[in-house]
């Protein structure tokens, strides 16, 4: 017995099972895709420690953790001047010189 002539395949593109293929104009959905959740809104001073003990490892749990801070206080124009030395002394100490600005409005 003669043995069957094999079947050589070749460059060229591979079709699939038809069911596996996406419809015109669809894309098949990357394996893995990303979402950003942004929380966003005004915190009671009375809970900002709550935020770093309970929020903040949360958030770690995923990758590019950004948080940025707005902070608005009104104080008497008197007052101003030394609040802000304040402040800059605080962000010195904080090592947060250069990444906070401290902005005063009229």
């Amino acid at each position: 017995m003669k043995p069957e002539p094999a079947v050589v395949v070749g460059p060229g593109p591979v079709e699939g099972p038809e069911e596996l293929k996406p419809e015109k104009g669809e894309e098949l959905a990357p394996a893995a895709q990303t979402r950003t959740l942004r929380l966003v809104g005004t915190v009671p001073p009375e809970i900002w420690n709550r935020l770093g003990t309970k929020i903040i490892p949360k958030l770690k749990s995923g990758s590019d953790l950004k948080i940025g801070v707005d902070f608005s206080v009104t104080v008497n124009a008197d007052s101003a001047k030394s609040m802000e030395s304040d402040l800059r002394q605080i962000l010195e100490e904080l090592g947060m010189v250069g990444k906070i600005k401290i902005e005063q409005a009229e």
